[in-house]
């Protein structure tokens, strides 16, 4: 199995100043924030990331400034992803992955492909990828699906698609997938309110929106649900509910940057169309915060 990827891997965000040019020295910190308090793996680029406001030149000195932060101490997954198939496999063709252990590629969006059209994107960018391969399936943001069958067809037939993120919210799916998938393939939940019950089920962990802010707390949490300790994992949960819930609430990673805000690790300066959480929703993350 896979370990790089066992535990609890966070989806960085992309920090912004007032003038919304990228916070570099806030990025490379909130990586060493996250290394010091225990978190697995590092994913850059990806929704949380704002990737798809960044420029290809704005993303290099992203993986730069945290390959340079990193140190070589956690595993580095780069969210490669669209909805372009030929676009996809040129841009994993022209971007150098030394140091990189993974793509995360999203599901096409917006064209709302079959699950052959599906299957024949991601075989063609595990054909092209000269490194692991995680699938991402996020139908609230993609408008599709990638059913079980489509996800476990790739993992029979591709041996460098590792794992898939999970992000379905749909518990029943999660199931499906742990009970059926090969015995080296992982799925990972990309839903934090679902990653510990995904987790105790069978699950590899979580790539989490929330944990970056509070790493020490929710690896712990992933930790124990990996040791099949419920009790104690459930504890820790409990603790982070309320904040999981506030961050989606508006929208992500205007809710996560507004948490960095109040920990201090970062402004929550957001590019457009995203706007920064409402004046209510940061007082409710201000509230939590202080009481955390």
């Amino acid at each position: 199995m896979n370990s790089k990827f066992l535990g609890t891997g966070v989806a960085l965000v992309t920090p912004f100043k007032a003038d919304l040019s990228i916070d570099h020295a806030a990025l490379a910190h909130i990586v060493n924030y996250n290394i010091e308090k225990g978190t697995e793996y590092l994913v850059i680029c990806g929704t949380t990331g704002e990737s798809v406001t960044l420029t290809k030149q704005e993303k290099k000195e992203v993986v730069a400034t945290i390959s340079k932060a990193n140190n070589g101490k956690l595993p580095l997954v780069l969210g490669i992803g669209g909805n372009n198939t030929t676009a996809v496999v040129e841009e994993i063709k022209s971007t150098d992955l030394s140091g990189i252990d993974a793509i995360l590629s999203v599901s096409p969006y917006y064209s709302k492909p079959t699950q052959e059209g599906i299957y024949q994107h991601f075989k063609a960018i595990a054909e092209t990828s000269p490194i692991d391969v995680i699938l991402y399936n996020v139908p609230g943001r993609t408008s599709k699906n990638i059913e079980v069958e489509t996800t476990l067809r790739l993992a029979n037939d591709f041996k460098n698609i590792v794992a898939v993120k999970e992000a379905g919210n749909n518990m029943s799916q999660y199931l499906e997938l742990i009970k059926n998938k090969p015995e080296d393939f992982l799925i990972i939940s990309g839903d934090d309110d679902l990653a510990l019950g995904v987790t105790l089920a069978g699950g590899a962990g979580v790539i989490s929106v929330i944990g970056q802010a509070f790493p020490k707390e929710f690896s712990n949490m992933i930790r124990l649900g990996l040791k099949g300790d419920a009790k104690g994992a459930y504890k820790l949960h409990y603790k982070l509910m309320a904040v999981i819930g506030l961050i989606f609430e508006e929208n992500n990673p205007a809710g996560i940057k507004a948490v960095f805000e109040a920990l201090n690790l970062c402004q929550d300066s957001v590019r457009l169309p995203l706007v920064p959480a409402s004046s209510q929703l940061k007082q409710k993350i201000v509230d939590f915060v202080n009481t955390f």
